[in-house]
C-alpha cells in the first residue's frame, strides 16, 4: 500500500495525494502529512483523483484538516476527486464538511 504523497504546489501551498485505497492503515501517515501541510503557508490541496476506496478514518482526517486549515486562515481544497471518493463522502454525509459541496452537512 502506498502512503499519501505530499509535494509543494507552485503557489507555495501543499498538495497531498491520496492513495488508491485510503484506509485505516494509511490514515496515520496521512495525518502526519496533513499536519506538515497545515504548517506551510499557502494552503492545502487534496488530490483524490485516483481513490478507489476510502475509509471512515481518512474521511475524518480530511474533516479535521479542513477545520484546522480554516482556523489558521489557510485555504483547503479538494482539487481532484474520483467518483468513488465523491460517492463515499456523500454517502457518509461528509461532502460539505470536506469541501466537495458548498453545503455544510450537519452531524447529528
Amino acid at each position: 500500500m502506498q502512503p499519501p504523497e505530499i509535494m509543494t504546489a507552485p503557489a507555495g501551498g501543499r498538495i497531498v495525494t491520496l492513495p488508491a485505497h485510503a484506509t485505516t492503515t494509511t490514515a496515520e501517515d496521512l495525518r502526519v502529512r496533513l499536519v506538515l501541510a497545515c504548517d506551510i503557508e499557502g494552503g492545502i490541496e487534496i488530490d483524490a483523483g485516483n481513490v478507489e476506496s476510502i475509509g471512515q478514518a481518512v474521511l475524518q482526517l480530511l474533516v479535521a484538516a479542513r477545520a484546522e486549515a480554516h482556523a489558521h486562515g489557510l485555504p483547503f481544497a479538494i482539487t481532484s476527486s474520483s467518483p468513488a471518493f465523491a460517492e463515499r463522502a456523500t454517502a457518509c454525509r461528509l461532502a460539505g464538511r470536506i469541501g466537495l459541496t458548498d453545503e455544510e452537512d450537519s452531524v447529528q
